[in-house]
């Protein structure tokens, strides 16, 4: 664990364990999140997409932050703190704060298509509260895309420290590092993992170590060190499960593998509806070939 940035490393976007009746099951969670740091993970970033985010009540939320607190420490959390404003993302960057974590990932604004003086003002907003701020561009799911030269003009003016990466382009690895050196640099999609970690990425906000994370983690350290006998054939191996994390399943087919390893994945809360039996197939079908291989 980074003490001063501590983004860096293999942190975990959490799925939520939930009851049969949808209820959240924080005792599940908080085990949850003590496995992934016992298997190697070095932090969990609870409400972002995968942890459900935008369907638990503000009550729900706040105890999913303080629950993983409690289990693994706060300079292991990193919340996220996505809302519709500004000022909402502050007041969750500051319960962050008040709950002992030490940072917090950021989308741009989601409600509509932001302009950049729009951005900017978000993230000066929240970088009010004291605490570190890694961006999250999906430009994919928010339409607001952080390009290098928009991340090099939030970085510069202190508003953010590192940028969880989704848009699936590894050319911008270069990009970034030559506009802004000191912005961390995450991965934000496993299916392009070996990519952005041979790019200089300091960090992973992994989706599938949440079933798989001691062979997650071996993939992740070997290909940040550019031991790459050790780190191609290891994504080889895993690339049919880690594409799911960039899928409009990826909530499902993720809580689904966790299921056939043996954790608890269980349900997801509407408006996300069960797998199509050919997804569910494809699924269970890569899921039990990194079982058979000893992957999980």
């Amino acid at each position: 664990m980074t003490e001063h940035r501590p983004w860096r490393g293999v942190l975990v976007a959490t799925a939520l364990p939930l009851n049969d009746d949808l209820s959240v099951n924080h005792d599940r969670y908080a085990e949850h999140c003590a496995w992934l740091v016992e298997n190697g993970c070095d932090g969990v970033v609870p409400n972002g997409s995968l942890g459900e985010y935008q369907v638990l009540t503000p009550e729900e939320r706040a105890r999913v932050v303080e629950t993983a607190v409690a289990a693994i420490g706060g300079e292991r959390v990193m919340p996220g703190v996505a809302a519709y404003g500004s000022a909402e993302s502050r007041r969750w960057a500051e319960q962050a704060g008040e709950a002992g974590c030490r940072a917090v990932m950021l989308l741009p604004p989601n409600a509509y298509r932001a302009d950049e003086r729009s951005v900017l003002a978000h993230y000066a907003e929240v970088a009010r509260s004291g605490l570190p701020v890694v961006a999250y561009n999906n430009p994919i799911d928010t339409k607001v895309d952080l390009v290098p030269e928009l991340l090099a003009r939030l970085h510069g003016e202190g508003h953010i420290q590192g940028v969880k990466e989704f848009s699936g382009d590894v050319r911008r690895a270069y990009r970034i590092a030559e506009l802004a050196p000191e912005l961390d640099l995450l991965i934000g999609a496993d299916d392009v993992l070996l990519e952005l970690a041979v790019a200089g990425a300091k960090g992973w906000v992994a989706g599938y170590p949440n079933a798989l994370p001691r062979t997650s983690v071996e993939l992740y350290r070997a290909a940040v060190d550019g031991d790459l006998d050790t780190a191609l054939p290891l994504y080889r191996q895993l690339h049919p499960l880690l594409r799911w994390d960039s899928q409009v399943e990826f909530v499902q087919a993720i809580k689904l593998s966790m299921d056939i390893v043996g954790r608890h994945g269980g349900p997801c809360r509407p408006p996300r509806a069960t797998l199509l039996p050919g997804q569910e197939a494809a699924v269970r079908a890569a899921t039990e070939k990194a079982v058979a291989a000893g992957l999980a």
